[in-house]
C-alpha cells in the first residue's frame, strides 16, 4: 500500500512510523509540511492510498483531506483537542493519558476516530513522555488503524461528547501566564510540574537577575536549602540550584528570550548573548555567579539522594552499571572528559561486567553542537570535542579485565551509535531508533567507526549505513549484526532482563575464556592496524569538515550546524525521504527516452 507521511519534522515518532510501515511491506514517502502547496504537490505526485500525519503542527489543506483519507495522530485521549495536550495532562497531574488516530476535518482534532489507546503517566518531562509513552502508544494506534483501513469494513466513530468513554475536552493553547512560577508560594512539586510541562518547548519564562530566560531540565534536590525562594544557592556542571519554599530544585538549561524589534545598536551589543538553549551557568556568565558556591559530586555517584547528576554508578552481583544522562544526548568536550574519567574509575572496581546505560531518552547523540556553536572558535571546539569523545571510545575498547555491554534504552545518533559498538555486546530496547550516519551534519565521522562498524556489519554495509542518512530500527539492526539482541519496551521489564543477562555473563562458566578471547582478538587487530591509525585517518577527514578553507573541504558542516542550533527549517524535504520526488524524476527520465516507432 502507498502511504504518505505528512509531518512538521522527521522526528523520533515520524522515524519510527516510517520504519514500522516499511518493515510491513508498505511503500512509504514523506513530505515536510512546509506549505499547503508542497503538501498538495506531494499528494498529487505520490497518489497515496492513505495519508498519516504522525507529528503535525500545521493544518492539512482542505483540498487534501476532502479527497484522501488523512489520519491525524493526536497525543491525547478520545475527545481531547488543542495544541497543548500533554502540557495540560502534566499540569493537571493526570495519571493516565492517551493517543488517538482521527480523520482530518474542518475542526482541528474533531474528526472521526479510527483508534485510540491509553498509557500510564510518569512524573517526567513532557519530552520524555513523548519519546517513550506517546511514541510507543502511537505506533500501536497506527497499526490498529491500518488493520481497520485494510479490512475495508470498519466505520470510524463520530466524536460524541455525550458518550461515557469520551472524557477529553477542548483545551486552549497553554501560554506563559499559565506556566508562570510563583517562587514565594510554589512548592518543589509544583515548580517541577510546570517546568516538566514545558520541556522541551516552549520552556517556562522566568526572570533571573533582571533578565528573562526560559527554564529547562528540572531536577529535585534532597539536601541543599536556601533562605530566599528563587535565589541561586549552588552550581554544578552547568546547572544552577534554586531555593523553593519547601526545598530546592536544579535547572540544567536556559534559553534567553529573544527581543523582538530590537534596534541595530542592541543587536550589536547583544551579539555575544546567544538565544538558543545552553547550560544555565554558561548563559548567566561567570560574573553573575561569582558568589554562588560549587556543589561537588563524586565522579562515580552512588548515593540514593535526589540531585542533579549526569553520571552515576550502581553495582550489583559483580556487574557495574554506568549511567550517563546528558541533555538531549549531546556530549560536550567537558562532559566527555568527565565520562572518560568515570569509566576509567569503573574499570578499577572488582566487577566482571560493565554495563554502559547511557541516558533514558537518548543513549548518546555524539558531539554537542550547541556548545560548539557558542564557542569563540567553532572549528577549534569541534576539534576538541571530537577528540574528547574519541578518548571515551578508546577507553571503552581498551577494557582488558571486564566484558562490556552497551544497554541502549534511549535512541542514538551519529557518534553515539558508534560509541555503543565499542562494547563487547550491544543490547537495545525494541523500539529504539538509531541514526548511524553523519551525513545530515556534513561530517565524515570519527569515534573509531572505520574499525568498529565494519567488524560488526562488514565494509559494504558500513558504507551504506554511514552514506544513506536514514534511521534503522532494531529488528533490522539485529538482523545485520549491528546489535546482538533486543530487550523489552517497558522500563521495568527492560531492567529485569538486562540485569539477568549481565549477571549471567558475569557468572558464566567460560567467563575467563571469553575474556581471554576478547583480549587476543584485540591484540591481533592492533597488530594488523593500530587504533591510532584508524583515528588519524578519520581525523584527517574531519579536519576538512572543521577547517574547510585550510584543508580543501566544503562548509556544509558549519552551515548544517548553524541551521540545527538556530532551528532554521528546511526549505524542502530531503530527497532520500521524499519517494514521490524520486518517482517523479524517474517518470521524467522515462518521458525523455526516444520513441520507437
Amino acid at each position: 500500500m502507498r502511504i504518505l507521511l505528512i509531518t512538521s519534522s522527521y522526528n523520533g515518532l515520524c522515524q519510527r512510523t516510517h520504519i514500522e510501515l516499511v518493515s510491513r511491506g508498505h511503500e512509504v514517502s514523506i513530505t515536510l509540511a512546509i506549505s499547503a502547496e508542497v503538501m498538495e504537490h506531494s499528494v498529487e505526485l505520490f497518489q497515496p492510498d492513505l495519508i498519516i500525519c504522525p507529528f503535525l503542527k500545521e493544518r492539512v489543506p482542505e483540498t487534501i483531506w476532502q479527497k484522501h483519507l488523512c489520519i491525524i495522530i493526536h497525543p491525547g485521549i478520545k475527545g481531547d483537542r488543542g495544541p497543548s495536550s500533554l502540557d495540560w495532562a502534566i499540569t493537571d497531574k493526570l495519571t493516565e493519558w492517551g493517543v488517538t488516530a482521527l480523520e482530518a476535518a474542518d475542526e482541528m482534532d474533531a474528526g472521526d476516530i479510527w483508534a485510540t489507546a491509553t498509557f500510564k503517566m510518569r512524573k517526567v518531562a513532557k519530552a520524555s513522555l513523548y519519546r517513550h509513552e506517546v511514541t510507543g502508544t502511537a505506533i500501536k494506534v497506527i497499526l490498529e488503524m491500518l488493520e481497520k483501513f485494510i479490512s475495508k469494513s470498519f466505520s470510524p466513530e463520530k466524536l460524541d461528547y455525550s458518550k461515557p468513554d469520551v472524557t477529553g475536552t477542548l483545551r486552549p493553547l497553554m501560554k506563559q501566564p499559565d506556566r508562570k512560577i510563583n517562587w514565594e508560594t510554589d512548592t518543589v512539586d509544583i515548580i517541577m510540574r510546570k517546568i516538566n510541562a514545558a520541556d522541551s518547548f516552549p520552556g517556562v519564562l522566568d526572570t533571573i537577575g533582571g533578565e528573562e530566560f526560559y527554564l529547562f531540565g528540572v531536577h529535585k534536590e534532597d539536601n541543599l536549602r536556601g533562605w530566599k525562594p528563587g535565589e541561586i544557592i549552588a552550581k554544578r556542571h552547568g546547572a544552577i540550584c534554586r531555593a523553593a519554599v519547601d526545598g530546592a530544585i536544579w535547572i540544567s538549561h536556559l534559553k534567553r528570550k529573544k527581543i523582538e524589534g530590537q534596534s541595530f545598536l542592541t543587536r550589536i551589543t547583544s551579539r555575544n548573548k546567544p538565544d538558543y538553549k545552553l547550560p544555565a551557568t554558561l548563559i548567566l556568565g561567570v560574573a553573575s555567579l561569582k558568589d554562588v558556591p560549587e556543589s561537588p559530586i563524586d565522579l562515580l555517584y552512588m548515593d540514593k539522594a535526589e540531585t542533579f547528576k549526569e553520571i552515576w554508578y550502581e553495582e550489583k552481583n559483580q556487574v557495574g552499571y554506568l549511567h550517563f544522562n546528558f541533555h538531549n544526548g549531546a556530549m560536550s568536550t567537558e562532559q566527555c572528559q568527565r565520562l572518560r574519567l568515570a569509566y576509567s574509575e569503573a574499570k578499577k572496581r572488582a566487577t566482571k561486567v560493565i554495563v554502559l546505560m547511557g541516558g533514558t531518552d537518548f543513549w548518546s547523540n555524539g558531539v554537542h553542537l550547541n556548545m560548539i556553536e557558542v564557542a569563540k572558535n567553532a572549528a577549534d571546539e569541534s576539534w576538541r570535542n571530537i577528540n574528547a569523545i574519541d578518548d571515551v571510545v578508546l577507553e571503552i575498547i581498551n577494557t582488558p579485565n571486564q566484558l562490556v555491554i552497551s544497554a541502549v534504552y534511549g535512541s542514538a545518533g551519529a557518534g553515539g551509535v558508534m560509541m555503543t559498538l565499542a562494547a563487547d555486546k550491544v543490547f537495545a530496547r525494541a523500539g529504539v531508533m538509531m541514526n548511524p550516519h553523519y551525513k545530515t551534519m556534513g561530517l565524515y565521522g570519527s569515534e573509531y567507526w572505520t574499525y568498529l562498524l565494519p567488524r560488526r556489519v562488514g565494509i559494504g554495509r558500513a558504507i551504506e549505513l554511514t552514506d544513506i542518512p536514514v534511521p534503522i530500527g532494531m529488528q533490522k539492526a539485529k538482523a545485520i549484526g549491528l546489535i546482538d539482541d533486543t530487550l523489552p519496551e517497558e522500563w521495568d521489564d527492560y531492567l529485569a532482563e538486562l540485569s539477568q543477562r549481565a549477571e549471567a555473563l558475569a557468572n558464566s562458566a567460560d567467563f575467563a575464556q571469553q575474556l581471554q578471547a576478547k583480549n587476543e582478538l584485540r591484540n591481533k587487530d592492533e597488530a594488523l592496524k593500530p587504533l591510532s591509525a584508524y583515528r588519524a585517518a578519520e581525523l584527517k577527514r574531519m579536519k576538512m569538515n572543521f577547517y574547510p578553507s585550510f584543508y580543501g573541504g566544503d562548509h556544509s558542516y558549519h552551515e548544517a550546524r548553524y541551521n540545527f542550533v538556530h532551528k532554521i527549517r528546511p526549505k524542502e524535504t530531503a530527497a532520500y525521504l521524499a519517494k514521490h520526488l524520486q518517482l517523479n524524476t524517474a517518470n521524467f527520465q522515462e518521458l525523455r527516452k526516444p520513441l520507437n516507432y
